[in-house]
């Protein structure tokens, strides 16, 4: 997996980044954990691949 734009993955989900921020904010530490900063726009492949697996996203 590569690093990846908040939009780009909200692209790939069908929804906004805005609703993308709501889905991720009850997982926020675990986020926090794996390198993810709430300000940031690309996201690490860590971040990316728990993303996709949590939320079922095809990319």
């Amino acid at each position: 997996m590569k690093a990846m734009s908040k939009q780009q993955l909200a692209d790939a989900a069908g929804v906004s980044v805005d609703t993308l921020a709501r889905w991720l904010a009850p997982h926020r530490k675990q986020l926090e954990a794996l390198g993810m900063k709430p300000n940031m726009r690309v996201l690490p492949p860590k971040v990316v691949v728990y993303i996709v697996e949590t939320f079922c996203i095809d990319v």
